[in-house]
């Protein structure tokens, strides 16, 4: 048996055997819905077999529920975890392949993670084992993304010219998610249980904000900020070891700027931003350029919108030109945010003990311990008040060792680390920006993704190796 693969004996010969029994046992099936247990079943197993003949092609597939997949009609259950497990098995199957790394990021990665598995029992402790049982789940959510990392950095994935057609694949994704978020805003299709309430009140009209499969605007903007800095790298890439072609590029920049402005979300915008930013420090020069591209991007979009949705344009426009009154009206400027932030700042100067471990992570929104459910749209604040100093602290240092992991291979001489690297270095500077409006540590759709170009940075660069 080869690392990472899974030989079953003459499987193609079975295969249209067992698909045909449990075929059959659908179409007699005494409910629809046993049938339509018995058919997912089937395509599952297909499923696990084919990602099991290579190492990385679960990861794929991952991806590929991650974002194209809702969630399970009916529940706020999603079929990406079952990927996940394939790739534990997939892992546990070329566990020789696996290469020892060491340096900072690891170690903050296992500190952070630590941190958080122990807040679980301080959740149960002043929550009760229900919402304590939620915080679990999260912090397995948020594992998920740290094994996609390990897996892509030292363990038995393919490297260099697989690595960039796993960047072309989710390119390609993402095209695919902002064209289906464009479509569903503009005819508002049903959306399925536990979607974000987030609206846009129009003169004559109220919209569900653009919010794709993931079913909340802010994950949606937020992963547009990632493909559009990534768009910004992209064009800067020489012949030959590009994603794809240039107008490519510039179309897919059109596209997420488009499915940007629909998701209303700002701090988005200010993502973008600084990871602009963060992209003249690496490359200290060429930024002309840069802006150049991006701004023609961005003016391809507005000129676009505006054409084709006039009111939803202006209305954009007036959300964005609401920054000039943060000075007189921050709250409502900022949403209502100012005040979470002050009853959690209340909070803390009225029992500070709880500043030292926390009252258990993402309970903040379920549990009346606060005084009432709060949702704290602030990732640090969140992890004070939720995880403690401690908390906070171990989450510092793994940004740290990510920009640090991220800087030294954006400054490499190896053409796909430089790739990857400034990618999410740029990327991630956005992030810790953006943090200050949103928990997005919690957005667990999109993080393996952007945990998987960090593990491939450093896997190209050959950190830690």
């Amino acid at each position: 048996m080869s690392a990472g693969v899974l030989r079953l004996p003459n499987w193609r010969m079975l295969a249209p055997w067992v698909i045909g029994m449990w075929a059959a046992a659908a179409a007699v099936s005494w409910t629809t819905s046993a049938g339509v247990v018995l058919v997912s079943a089937a395509l599952l197993l297909a499923s696990a077999v084919w990602a099991l003949q290579s190492p990385s092609r679960w990861l794929l597939l991952f991806f590929a529920a991650l974002l194209l997949a809702p969630p399970i009609p009916g529940t706020s259950l999603h079929i990406a975890p079952v990927f996940a497990g394939m790739g534990l098995l997939a892992g546990a199957l070329g566990w020789t392949a696996w290469r020892r790394v060491s340096g900072h990021l690891p170690l903050a990665l296992l500190i952070f993670l630590a941190v958080l598995a122990e807040s679980t029992a301080v959740a149960a402790l002043y929550s009760g084992m229900e919402i304590a049982a939620g915080t679990l789940l999260r912090v397995m959510l948020f594992a998920q993304a740290v094994y996609v990392l390990a897996y892509t950095w030292s363990g038995p994935a393919a490297g260099g010219g697989d690595l960039l057609s796993k960047a072309r694949f989710l390119f390609w994704l993402g095209i695919a998610t902002a064209l289906f978020a464009c479509v569903d805003f503009h005819f508002q299709f049903p959306a399925p249980s536990g979607y974000g309430p987030q609206f846009v009140w129009l003169t004559d009209a109220v919209l569900r904000r653009a919010q794709g499969v993931f079913y909340d605007a802010s994950t949606l903007g937020n992963l547009c900020a990632f493909f559009l800095l990534m768009v910004m790298v992209a064009m800067f890439q020489p012949r030959g070891q590009t994603i794809c072609a240039r107008p490519m590029l510039v179309l897919g920049g059109v596209l997420f700027s488009i499915t940007l402005a629909f998701s209303y979300s700002r701090a988005s915008i200010l993502n973008v931003v600084a990871g602009m930013a963060a992209f003249a420090v690496v490359r200290r020069a060429g930024i002309r350029k840069a802006l150049a591209i991006l701004a023609v991007s961005i003016t391809a979009a507005a000129f676009t919108l505006h054409a084709a949705f006039p009111r939803i344009s202006d209305s954009y426009l007036a959300r964005l030109e609401s920054f000039e009154y943060i000075g007189t009206l921050p709250n409502g400027v900022l949403s209502g945010r100012l005040t979470s932030w002050n009853a959690l700042i209340e909070f803390l100067t009225h029992e500070p003990w709880h500043g030292l471990f926390g009252i258990g992570y993402k309970t903040l929104p379920y549990t009346q311990f606060a005084g009432q459910p709060i949702i704290a749209d602030n990732t640090y604040l969140s992890l004070l008040v939720e995880t403690g100093v401690a908390g906070l602290a171990a989450f510092l240092f793994l940004n740290g060792a990510i920009l640090k992991t991220a800087w030294r291979a954006a400054r490499s001489t190896r053409g796909h680390a430089a790739f990857f690297g400034t990618w999410i270095f740029c990327f991630w500077t956005g992030q810790m920006v953006q943090m200050f409006s949103g928990d997005l540590i919690t957005y667990w759709r999109v993080l393996p993704v952007y945990f998987w170009v960090l593990g491939a940075a450093a896997r190209e660069r050959g950190e830690g190796a």
